[in-house]
């Protein structure tokens, strides 16, 4: 029986832009373009007439600009949203608000050059379509659970928290982040990103928790009450030099398809924290770092995953569940309770000696 395909409407006021992605999105067997719109009055209209399953939406547009569009689309017609962002300091910051208001993903704005050059981008924005096919649409979180209270003392330096996302996992990030204690464990995280937007998306996350969110950079220092978030596009690990904890920052070939990918800092940290650590995986598509999660709880690790229910999308938790590397399960507002009261339980194990 065929399946059928990924029905998808791009909305952009230029005309090259809308020639360009409908050329990219109809390669692909799997996605059929259903229509274009140059402006988000158009767009409404092609909605009611095409019902299609995914929007890719431009931001800035003639008579309402995207965010405008996106927020009352998602208060009226929610549905799957895949923004097109513009790679500036004002682009990566309104993508940021573009996936609190309920989109999706994101794309940085596509050129002639990437198709000529590689394919690479192309693949990348079929990837980011398809996922958000797959992606259940949830209402805009208002609030988030309170931070959860802690006196760690001189617990924090004993044990690490490591979590990895994808699709969906901005905002998961945020509920998570946004309820952990000052005084907190070091915490890692990568997200799957591309470059140029990894900035934004750190000061947003500082400017919401209680701990300080740094987009990492080599040979950063692991520290109490404090987050490294890798790069978008570069490839995150921990390294122990001495008696110090840091991170190296590469541009290895990517792993499971992504650059970072979630399963290299969590071997990384499987190697040199062992029991002592805490691995996390919340939403997302695909399998990235089911296996380095594995890695994790055979050292003795603590591992979490976000359950169906509260996925944006559910492929990297199922993925790690079915694979044995979940030791729990959880809703994502109960996930930063139970990783701190693990990573408790962590900081009384030694890390690997021969690490």
């Amino acid at each position: 029986m065929a399946t059928s395909k990924i029905r998808v409407l791009i909305v952009d006021d230029s005309v090259l832009m809308r020639m360009m992605l409908s050329r990219i999105l109809s390669e692909d067997t799997g996605i059929e373009v259903v229509g274009t719109a140059e402006d988000p009055i158009v767009a409404k209209k092609l909605i009611a007439e095409l019902s299609p399953d995914v929007i890719t939406l431009d931001v800035e547009m003639p008579h309402m600009d995207g965010i405008t569009f996106l927020e009352k689309l998602m208060d009226e017609h929610p549905m799957p949203v895949v923004m097109i962002s513009t790679l500036t300091t004002q682009g990566a910051e309104t993508t940021m608000r573009a996936l609190e208001l309920g989109a999706v993903d994101f794309f940085p704005k596509p050129t002639s050059n990437m198709l000529k050059n590689t394919l690479t981008g192309a693949s990348e924005i079929v990837w980011k379509v398809k996922s958000a096919a797959q992606a259940k649409v949830k209402p805009v979180l208002l609030s988030t659970p309170p931070v959860v209270s802690s006196n760690f003392g001189s617990l924090r330096n004993r044990s690490l928290i490591a979590i990895g996302a994808s699709t969906g996992g901005t905002e998961a990030i945020r509920v998570v982040l946004s309820t952990v204690p000052a005084d907190c464990p070091p915490i890692l995280i990568v997200q799957h990103m591309p470059p140029g937007f990894t900035s934004s998306f750190a000061k947003r996350l500082t400017s919401l928790s209680a701990i300080q969110v740094i987009e990492a950079q080599d040979g950063d220092r692991v520290v109490p009450g404090q987050a490294l978030l890798a790069p978008g596009g570069s490839h995150m690990s921990l390294v122990r030099s001495g008696g110090s904890l840091t991170v190296r920052i590469t541009q290895d070939p990517p792993v499971n398809r992504h650059r970072p990918s979630v399963d290299v800092l969590f071997r990384s940290v499987a190697r040199y924290m062992g029991a002592a650590a805490v691995g996390v995986i919340l939403t997302g598509m695909g399998a990235d770092g089911a296996d380095g999660l594995k890695e994790l709880r055979n050292t003795g690790a603590h591992t979490l995953a976000q359950d169906e229910a509260s996925c944006i999308v559910y492929g990297m938790p199922r993925e790690a569940f079915e694979r044995g590397a979940a030791e729990k399960v959880l809703p994502l507002g109960d996930i930063a309770q139970e990783m701190l009261a693990m990573a408790v339980l962590a900081s009384k194990a030694s890390p690997p000696k021969a690490a």
